[in-house]
């Protein structure tokens, strides 16, 4: 018996201008999204990264204390290649993550301060498909994601943030979780492949502690890529799951 083809993506809808994206790391955006981000900000768009922890915990022949900073900047210079001014860290302990309150309302903040259209965050599926395990930390996030987006929309949650003078904002159209083996949209990145390589190539320090085929930008993306760009109908392109607000 032949294998089903999987059914061909649709592309995601670019008629927005600011994006906020969400995600546990330094380097998650560049694992994939990157590329996507050089696209859109090539528009005019706006996007701001937040990421929830400084990635201490990732280099294993570097203590936290001098990890965190390296990856902190490591990240600011990897934004920067893809037009992204503000990247933010929210402070929580690598390799920890727990969804709850606490975190819930840190997002709700952050979506209440910029006031984005898209929200993007990285698949949170306990798996990228078959059996390749997805990490605690990235479940946590991106679940606690489409959590504090709604409670950024409602002035009865999360009280505490009025008296900050954070106003609700309802206006997120839509959350896109990258790479999401649930993924039915993405987003054509040829034209921008080549910055997105450049991104994660900033990462350094992680880089060379990693090893293995992860270590290896182009080749890592180049596979990523084609993958998704082969159902979109395109050379490369970066898969999304869509979940509509309104």
């Amino acid at each position: 018996m032949t294998e089903q083809a999987p059914e061909p993506f649709e592309p995601v809808d670019e008629d927005w201008q600011t994006a906020l994206a969400i995600v546990a790391h330094p380097d998650d955006m560049e694992y994939g999204g990157a590329a996507a981000v050089a696209r859109w900000t090539s528009q005019g768009k706006k996007v701001v990264y937040v990421m929830v922890t400084s990635g201490e915990a990732g280099i294993d022949s570097l203590d936290p204390a001098e990890c965190g900073p390296l990856r902190e900047a490591e990240q600011v210079a990897s934004a920067r290649v893809v037009g992204v001014d503000t990247v933010e860290f929210l402070g929580y302990p690598d390799g920890v993550v727990e969804y709850g309150l606490p975190l819930r309302q840190d997002i709700a903040r952050a979506v209440r301060r910029h006031r984005p259209d898209i929200v993007i965050t990285s698949n949170f599926r306990d798996t990228y498909g078959g059996v390749s395990l997805n990490q605690a930390d990235h479940v946590a996030v991106g679940r606690a994601t489409l959590d504090g987006v709604r409670d950024a929309g409602n002035r009865w949650v999360f009280r505490e943030l009025l008296a900050e003078g954070h106003e609700p904002w309802s206006g997120v159209r839509q959350i896109w979780a990258a790479a999401s083996p649930e993924a039915k949209h993405a987003v054509d990145t040829t034209e921008h492949f080549d910055r997105g390589v450049a991104s994660l190539e900033e990462h350094k320090a992680y880089l060379a502690g990693l090893g293995g085929a992860m270590a290896e930008p182009r080749e890592f993306l180049e596979g990523f890529g084609r993958s998704a760009g082969s159902r979109l109908g395109t050379r490369f392109a970066v898969p999304f799951e869509v979940f509509p607000l309104r």
